[in-house]
C-alpha cells in the first residue's frame, strides 16, 4: 500500500489509444491552442495599445483574456505532449503544479466574471455614479481581489489535497489533474477536510452566482424602462457577450461536477471538461468581439496599421 510520498507520477486519462487518432488529437488541440493564443493575445495587445479602450469594461476584459490564456496553457500543452509521445505520465510535482494553476485561474475567472457583472450593473442602472464607483483605483483593487481570491483558494486546495495519503493507485480519470480525481485515490478519512473546503468554496461560488443573477435582473428591468428601441438594443448588446460567457462557463462546470450519477460516463466527463477547460478560452475572444464594433475596429487598426487621422 503506497501513499502520496511514494507516488512519483500519475497516469492521465488518454483521449484515444490508436496512434493515428493520437496524432489527430495533437493537431486538433494545437489548432485550438493557437486560436486561443491569437484571440486572447489580440484582445490583450489591442486594449493595452488603444487609449480609447482604457475604460473599466475593457480593463476587466484584458484581465479575463490573461486568465483565459493561463487556463488553457495549464492543461493543453501537457495533453498535446502526451499524445505526441504516446504516454500518459505526469510527474507528482507536475500534477500538483497543474492542479494549482488550473484551480487558481478558474476561480479567478469566476470572481472576475462576477466583478464584470457589477460593472455592467453600474453602467446601466447607475450611469451617473459610474466614474465614482468604478474609478481606476477601484478597478485595480477589484481585479487584484479576483486574482488573490483564486491564488489563496487554489493554494489551500492544493496543499490540503496533496497532504492526503494516496493508496488507490496512480491512474486519474481525467486528461489533467483536478481535485476530485486526486481525492478518489485517497484511502484516509482525512479527505473530509478537503470535502469541507470544497463545500465552503461551493458556497462562495453560489453566492457569486446569485450576485450575477440579481445584477442581471436589475439590468433587464432598467433596460426595459428605456423608451427608445435603439437605446434598449445598445444596452443589451453590451451585456450579451458577458452573459454568453457566464452561461458557457457556469453551465459546463456545474454539469461536470453536479450531474446525476445515472448519466455519468468517462467519455461524457471528458467532453464536458474539454468544453470548459479548452474550448471556452478559445471561443471567449470571439464572443466578446462579435458584437463589439469598437473592439473590432481597434483590432483591425492594430493588424492593418490603418489608423484614423487625428
Amino acid at each position: 500500500m503506497s501513499n502520496s510520498s511514494s507516488i512519483t507520477q500519475f497516469l492521465l486519462l488518454p483521449f484515444i489509444d490508436t496512434r493515428e487518432l493520437q496524432l489527430f488529437h495533437f493537431w486538433l488541440f494545437l489548432g485550438i491552442y493557437l486560436a486561443a493564443l491569437l484571440g486572447n493575445g489580440l484582445i490583450i495587445t489591442t486594449i493595452a495599445w488603444d487609449q480609447h479602450l482604457h475604460t473599466p469594461m475593457y480593463f476587466f476584459l484584458l484581465n479575463f483574456a490573461l486568465l483565459d490564456l493561463g487556463c488553457i496553457s495549464s492543461t493543453v500543452p501537457k495533453s498535446m505532449a502526451n499524445s505526441l509521445w504516446d504516454t500518459r505520465a505526469i510527474s507528482f510535482w507536475g500534477c500538483a503544479a497543474q492542479l494549482f494553476s488550473f484551480a487558481f485561474l478558474i476561480i479567478a475567472e469566476y470572481s472576475l466574471l462576477t466583478i464584470m457583472s457589477y460593472n455592467r450593473y453600474i453602467a446601466i442602472c447607475k450611469p451617473l455614479h459610474y466614474g465614482t464607483l468604478l474609478g481606476s483605483r477601484a478597478c485595480v483593487h477589484m481585479a487584484a481581489a479576483a486574482w488573490a481570491t483564486g491564488f489563496l483558494t487554489a493554494l489551500l486546495h492544493t496543499a490540503n489535497t496533496f497532504s492526503l495519503p494516496l493508496c488507490k493507485g496512480d491512474a486519474l480519470g481525467q486528461f489533467f489533474c483536478e481535485i476530485p480525481q486526486i481525492l478518489r485515490l485517497s484511502c484516509s478519512q482525512s479527505y473530509l477536510r478537503e470535502l469541507g473546503l470544497l463545500v465552503f468554496s461551493a458556497c462562495l461560488i453560489f453566492t457569486c452566482f446569485v450576485f450575477i443573477v440579481v445584477s442581471y435582473v436589475q439590468i433587464i428591468r432598467a433596460v426595459l424602462r428605456i423608451p427608445s428601441e435603439r437605446g434598449r438594443h445598445k444596452a443589451f448588446s453590451t451585456c450579451l457577450p458577458h452573459l454568453a460567457v457566464v452561461s458557457l462557463f457556469v453551465s459546463t462546470i456545474i454539469f461536470s461536477h453536479l450531474k446525476p450519477p445515472c448519466i455519468s460516463s468517462p467519455s461524457l466527463d471528458l467532453v464536458v471538461s474539454v468544453l470548459y477547460s479548452v474550448v471556452a478560452p478559445a471561443v471567449n475572444p470571439l464572443i466578446y468581439s462579435m458584437r463589439n464594433k469598437e473592439l473590432k475596429d481597434s483590432v483591425w487598426q492594430l493588424m492593418t496599421g490603418c489608423f484614423p487621422k487625428q
